[in-house]
């Protein structure tokens, strides 16, 4: 076969890798890293009113999905009340808590987990709304007009016309147009809805929203206003406070609208209270949780969608291919010498029970003892499969009593050496034995110190936690290491260990 369809196919197995590599991290937000961890927000609303005595309603907004942040879960707790929702065109969700007959104090709450989203690729435009511009007062609308006329002026569209307004409004003067359409005590809220009112009195769509800043822990929380002008077929925020481009990333849209966050009927002495806490989540986890709906079903075909125990079987299959392509680095380029091609990789699995120092003790002392009993079999002329069967009896004895042995002494480690694959360590002995009588001790040597040292290694790399969550999380990495195999498989130079060899004919 010619190498250039092996550079094709190796080539064209790496792309694929790659592709579906990307397309998990940057479309799905899964994690490069196992400990990973991103910010999850649990936010908090209580609703405590006094009851009339008669029929009561609560009806609150509800915070909905973002290009920005994702409501995971949301909870209400309200005894004896019934709920309902309903979606508000242009203003968001709201919920409504109701009951027959209320007495005294009631308690509400309403508790929601929020967590960081991912931007949304829709290209979908947004339906065009109908401008309807405020009824004001002849000397409002007076007022209105001279400050929309001078900004049309200065402005050449929709965004730099919303921002002439929000500063000209900022900059008010005590006495002009600006400050007599705020008030006498103007705050965020007012300012907003009057550049709400301005857009609209110069044709522009715009609307009023409100929402939370997320910081770390606050136990009374408030809201923020700022607008969204229509332009180019979406909505688009322009804030009047003009945050840092970090802290927007910690603005939560809630609900639209000069509507109050909660309205209430049948009760008085309404105080609604909001607070938030952070708290830090496995990004893994966000990840599974805020995917779509065709995403959630291509998750569901994928390792994900196993029961934990099978998952966490093939936690550990999925790092054999990376002992196996560091077996074939040293065999083939390297040239270490070991038992058979991949005994090194199952001596590493063999490590996983027991940990890499403990199980080089009992595997050299289990491997040594095996290997007085095999010379002293070998008198007794026995066939294959007997033998063979004999080995294994003798291997099981030995880690019996290395066990019983390690548990009187008081090192427990001990106590895992009973899960040492047993089948390993009697072919591993049968080899070296076989190695021994034909090509002599030095030679068996080399290559029972070689099997050790590559399995080692190999344990050092399968063990690694980024490797393990890489080949699980990012299975199609496996393409890319079989590319690298099968590239090598075509390697025919020196090895490192011939150069000292071959020295003169280099020369």
């Amino acid at each position: 076969m010619k190498r250039a369809h092996l550079y094709v196919l190796s080539g064209l197995l790496a792309a694929i890798a790659a592709a579906l590599f990307l397309y998990k991290v940057l479309i799905f937000g899964f994690p490069l890293k196992p400990e990973q961890r991103t910010d999850v927000w649990r936010v908090e609303v209580q609703i405590r009113f006094e009851a009339d005595g008669g029929p009561a309603k609560a009806e609150l907004y509800l915070p909905g999905r973002t290009d920005a942040f994702t409501v995971v879960d949301q909870s209400f707790v309200s005894p004896g009340y019934g709920i309902t929702t309903e979606r508000h065109p242009g203003r968001g969700m709201r919920a409504a808590f109701s009951i027959r007959e209320a007495r005294g104090t009631q308690t509400l709450y309403y508790r929601a987990v929020v967590q960081r989203g991912r931007a949304n690729s829709a290209t979908e435009r947004d339906p065009q709304p109908e401008v309807t511009p405020p009824k004001r007062e002849d000397a409002e609308q007076a007022a209105a007009q001279a400050i929309v006329k001078a900004a049309l002026q200065q402005s050449a569209d929709a965004a730099t016309l919303a921002a002439l307004l929000v500063k000209r409004l900022n900059q008010a003067m005590p006495g002009d147009e600006a400050s007599f359409l705020l008030g006498p005590r103007p705050n965020s809220r007012r300012l907003a809805s009057v550049a709400v009112g301005l857009l609209q009195t110069a044709g522009v769509p715009a609307r009023v929203v409100n929402g939370l800043i997320l910081v770390p822990e606050r136990r009374d929380a408030q809201f923020v206003r700022w607008l969204e002008y229509y332009a180019g077929g979406r909505w688009r925020p322009h804030y009047p406070a003009e945050p840092t481009v970090e802290a927007l990333r910690y603005y939560l849209p809630w609900w639209r609208g000069r509507g109050a966050l909660v309205q209430l009927s049948g009760g008085t002495a309404l105080d609604p209270r909001v607070s938030t806490n952070r708290s830090y989540e496995l990004a893994i986890h966000t990840a599974l949780t805020q995917q779509r709906e065709l995403e959630k079903k291509l998750i569901e075909f994928s390792l994900f969608g196993l029961p934990l125990q099978v998952q966490a079987l093939f936690r550990t299959l999925l790092v054999i291919p990376a002992g196996i392509l560091l077996l074939v680095i040293l065999r083939n380029i390297v040239g270490v010498k070991t038992f058979g091609t991949f005994m090194p990789v199952l001596i590493a699995l063999s490590f996983r029970q027991t940990g890499l120092i403990w199980g080089l003790l009992f595997f050299s002392v289990v491997v040594a003892l095996g290997l007085a009993v095999r010379f002293y079999l070998e008198r007794l002329k026995l066939l294959l499969v007997p033998r063979v069967a004999a080995v294994v009896i003798v291997v099981i004895l030995i880690l019996a009593g290395l066990t019983v042995i390690s548990f009187r002494l008081g090192l427990e480690r001990g106590l895992s050496i009973g899960l040492f694959p047993i089948v390993i360590l009697t072919f591993t002995i049968e080899r070296m034995t076989l190695v021994w009588e034909e090509r002599g001790p030095r030679e068996a040597l080399q290559q029972g110190l070689g099997s050790i040292l590559v399995g080692a290694l190999c344990y050092l790399v399968m063990s690694l936690r980024t490797v393990e969550h890489l080949l699980f999380v990012f299975p199609e990495l496996l393409l890319a290491v079989l590319a690298i195999t099968l590239l090598i498989g075509r390697y025919t130079g020196y090895r490192l260990t011939e150069l000292r060899r071959f020295k003169v004919l280099a020369r």
